[in-house]
C-alpha cells in the first residue's frame, strides 16, 4: 500500500480524499494556487505545495507543476478527484512515465471513454444503444446549424471534453444552434483547453440515471447500482438520490450489466460512471462514461456501505476487489443536495464573497438515519471567482425515500449559511414539491416547475400556522426576558399578556397562549399547538417540537417580530398586542426603487462583450451583453423594447453585483 499520495485537486473533493487516506494511514499532499493559500484542503493535508496563480490554466491543470510537486514531496500515487486533470490522458501517461501510480483508470481507457465522440462510437460497436447524433468534428456555426437540422430539433450541443454542464447547450431552432455552438466552443476552450463540439438528438422528457462501476486489474468488475440525477439546472446536477424511484429490478440489472460490459471492453479499472438517459417506458440510452469519481458518489456509498475512494486507492495499489456482485445490496435510501454559491432569486447567477457564517448540521450515523456533509470551505473563508461555485454536498440517509427526504428537509433548515447568495432556499423548496416527493421527475423538472425562476416557496396554511404559533411562543420568551430587566421605575412593571396577533404571509391570526414549565400551548386558527423548545432570544437557529413534530427555523430579530426562514420560504413574522396590530395596519409600506430602465450586472463577473451601441433600438429578448463568472458565460437580454442611452461598461471590465452596465430611454 502507498505511504503518501498527492491530491491533484482542491475544494471538497480534495478534503474528501484526505479523510479516507487518513483513515487508511496514508499521508497526503495538497496542491494550491494563490487563491487557495488558506483553503481547508491545504490545512487538512500533511504537506502542501504552491503551484501558481489562481486561474486553473496556470495552476491546477498545468501538468508540469503537478509533476514538480510530486518530485518535491516523493508522493507515490496521485488521486485526481473530479474535473481539472482527472480525465486527462496526458497526465496519466506522465505519471506512468515517472513511475507514479494514477488512482484512476489506464490512459487507454481515459482516451477511449473520456472523449464523448469516441466513447459513443465504441459504445455502439459494443452493442450499447445510443442517442442519434453526429459524432464527427464540427467546423463552424454554419455546419452546426446544418447538422442540427438533419438530426431534427431539439438538439444538444456538447463539448467533447466537457463535464459539469460546461460547454453544453440545448437548441430548439437554427438561431439557438448558431448561438449555442459559439458559446459552447468558448466555454469548452476556457474550461478544458479543448473546443471540439458534437451534436446529438435531445430526448424530451428524459430521466438522467447513472450506474456506478468499480473494476480491478484482475478482471473483476461490479456495478454499485444506480443514482437518479434528473434534478438539473442548465444540465448541471442539483439533487441526486440512490436508488432511483423509477427503475425496476430488471432494468437496474440490465443497465448495470451493460455498464460493466462497456467498462471491460476498454480495459477499465478503478471507479467510473456510465450515464444513461431513460425514457418513460424504461428504455435506456448511453450518454457517456465519466472515467473518474463523480461528484455525487456519496449517495452510492450510503446505500452500499462501500468507500469508493478507498477502493480506488486499493485498486491502484494492485489489490483485488473484496466483494462480488452478489454481495452488493441496496440498503435504504440516500439524498444529496448540492449547495452552490448561486443566488436563486437572481436566476441562479454566481455569487462570490466571504462566508460570514457557515454552520452545517451535525454529521451523524445512527440507527435509522444519517447526515453527511462533504465540504471544502469554512466560516470566514472566501468563495473565489476562479473556480466552480460548489460550497458543500449535504447528504442524508434513511430506510425509505420518504424518510430520507424528511431528514434532508430538517438538515437544510438547520444549515446556517450567510455572506453570499446561495441555493439553500431552492433546495428546500424542491424537497417539499409534490412532484419531487412523488418521484415523477425528469431532467425538465426545474424548467417546468420554475419557468419564471425562483422567488421563494409558498408554504401550506398548516405549516404557516405552525410557524405563527412558534413565533408566538418565542415572543413570549423574549417578553419575559424584557419584563425582568433591572432598574425599572416604581409602578412600571411590565406584564406579559396572553392574547396576541400574529401577522405572517398575508394572514392576521389571533392567538392565545398559556404556558407551563415544560412549554407553551398556543390556540390559533381554531387549533391548539403544543410547543417545546430551548430557544433563547439572540440565537440564530430555533429547534422546536410542535405537536410532537420537529420544526427548525433560522431566526433573526426584526422590529415587532422576526425574520424566519424554512422550507425555502423567507417570512416576516410580526407578533403584536391587539392594540399594536390595529395601529400597524395604518403604517405605509416602503416601495423598492425603480430599476426598470437599467441593465444591472446580476452577479460578480467580467464583461466578455457588449452586443449593442448607444442610441440603438433594442427589442424584448435581444442579447445586450455577455458576462463571464465562474467559468460560465451568461447572456443578458432585454426585458422589453427600448433605446440604449448610455453604456457604462466595456469588455474586460470587472463588475460587482448591481453595477449598471447600460441605461435605457
Amino acid at each position: 500500500m502507498f505511504s503518501k499520495i498527492l491530491i491533484a485537486n482542491r475544494g471538497e473533493i480534495a478534503c474528501r480524499v484526505i479523510k479516507t487516506a487518513r483513515k487508511m494511514g496514508i499521508k497526503t499532499v495538497a496542491v494550491y494556487s494563490d487563491a487557495d493559500r488558506n483553503a481547508l484542503h491545504v490545512k487538512m493535508a500533511d504537506e502542501a505545495v504552491h503551484i501558481g496563480p489562481p486561474p486553473a490554466n496556470q495552476s491546477y491543470i498545468v501538468i508540469d507543476k503537478i509533476m514538480e510537486a510530486i518530485r518535491q514531496t516523493g508522493a507515490e500515487a496521485v488521486h485526481p478527484g473530479y474535473g481539472f486533470l482527472s480525465e486527462n490522458m496526458k497526465f496519466a501517461e506522465a505519471l506512468a512515465k515517472a513511475g507514479v501510480a494514477f488512482i484512476g483508470p489506464p490512459a487507454g481507457a481515459i482516451e477511449a471513454m473520456g472523449d464523448k465522440i469516441t466513447s459513443k462510437k465504441l459504445a455502439a460497436e459494443a452493442g450499447v444503444s445510443t442517442v442519434p447524433g453526429y459524432m464527427g468534428l464540427i467546423a463552424d456555426a454554419d455546419e452546426a446549424v446544418k447538422i442540427s437540422g438533419e438530426i431534427g430539433y431539439p438538439v444538444m450541443i456538447k463539448a467533447s471534453a466537457g463535464g459539469g454542464g460546461k460547454g453544453m447547450r440545448i437548441a430548439w431552432n437554427d438561431d439557438e444552434a448558431r448561438e449555442g455552438f459559439q458559446s459552447s466552443k468558448n466555454e469548452a476552450a476556457n474550461s478544458f483547453g479543448d473546443d471540439r463540439i458534437f451534436i446529438e438528438k435531445f430526448v424530451t422528457q428524459p430521466r438522467h440515471i447513472e450506474i456506478q462501476v468499480l473494476a480491478d486489474a484482475h478482471g473483476n468488475c461490479v456495478y454499485l447500482h444506480e443514482r437518479e440525477c434528473s434534478i438539473q439546472r442548465r444540465n448541471q446536477k442539483v439533487i441526486e438520490e440512490a436508488p432511483s424511484p423509477f427503475l425496476d429490478e430488471a432494468t437496474r440489472k440490465a443497465m448495470g450489466e451493460q455498464a460493466c460490459a462497456l467498462a471491460q471492453a476498454v480495459g477499465y479499472t478503478s471507479a467510473g460512471t456510465v450515464e444513461f438517459i431513460v425514457d418513460g417506458a424504461r428504455n435506456f440510452y448511453f450518454l457517456e462514461m465519466n472515467t473518474r469519481l463523480q461528484v455525487e458518489h456519496p449517495v452510492t456509498e450510503l446505500i452500499t456501505g462501500v468507500d469508493l475512494v478507498e477502493q480506488m486507492i486499493r485498486v491502484a495499489a494492485g489489490e483485488k476487489l473484496p466483494f462480488a456482485q452478489s454481495d452488493l445490496k441496496i440498503n435504504g435510501w440516500a439524498m444529496e443536495s448540492r449547495l452552490y454559491a448561486e443566488d436563486p432569486y437572481r436566476n441562479f447567477l454566481p455569487s462570490i464573497g466571504r462566508l460570514t457564517r457557515y454552520r452545517p448540521p451535525a454529521e451523524l450515523a445512527e440507527s435509522g438515519r444519517a447526515v453527511r456533509n462533504d465540504t471544502g470551505v469554512f466560516e470566514g473563508g472566501e468563495i473565489s471567482m476562479y473556480y466552480d461555485p460548489m460550497i458543500a454536498k449535504l447528504c442524508t440517509w434513511a430506510p425509505t425515500r420518504g424518510q430520507a427526504i424528511e431528514e434532508m428537509r430538517l438538515a437544510l433548515d438547520e444549515f446556517e449559511l450567510e455572506g453570499i447568495g446561495h441555493n439553500l432556499p431552492f433546495l428546500s423548496a424542491v424537497m417539499d414539491h409534490p412532484r419531487f416527493v412523488s418521484g415523477e421527475i425528469t431532467t425538465a423538472f426545474i424548467a417546468e416547475e420554475y419557468p419564471d425562476g425562483f422567488e421563494g416557496a409558498t408554504l401550506a396554511d398548516d405549516l404557516i400556522h405552525r410557524v405563527a404559533a412558534s413565533a408566538c411562543a418565542m415572543n413570549r420568551v423574549a417578553e419575559i426576558r424584557r419584563a425582568r430587566i433591572s432598574g425599572r421605575m416604581d409602578n412600571h412593571e411590565r406584564v406579559v399578556g396572553t392574547d396576541w396577533v400574529v401577522v405572517v404571509a398575508g394572514q392576521s391570526l389571533n392567538a392565545a397562549i398559556r404556558a407551563d414549565r415544560e412549554g407553551a400551548t398556543v390556540t390559533l386558527a381554531g387549533q391548539e399547538y403544543r410547543i417545546t423548545s430551548d430557544w433563547q432570544p439572540g440565537q440564530p437557529l430555533a429547534r422546536l417540537m410542535v405537536n410532537g413534530t420537529a420544526l427548525v427555523m433560522k431566526v433573526a430579530k426584526l422590529p415587532g417580530g422576526y425574520r424566519m426562514r424554512l422550507r425555502g420560504a423567507d417570512l416576516k413574522v410580526q407578533v403584536f398586542a391587539p392594540r399594536q396590530a390595529e395601529l400597524a395596519q395604518l403604517m405605509p409600506e416602503k416601495l423598492p426603487p425603480d430599476t426598470s430602465k437599467l441593465l444591472l450586472c446580476p452577479m460578480p463577473g467580467m464583461v466578455v462583450s457588449i452586443a449593442v451601441e448607444e442610441g440603438q433600438e433594442v427589442f424584448e429578448g435581444q442579447a445586450l451583453a455577455t458576462v463571464e463568472a465562474m467559468k460560465m458565460e451568461n447572456i443578458l437580454r432585454a426585458e422589453r423594447k427600448g433605446k440604449v442611452t448610455k453604456i457604462n461598461a466595456a469588455p474586460g471590465a470587472s463588475l460587482a453585483v448591481d453595477d449598471v452596465i447600460m441605461e435605457f430611454e
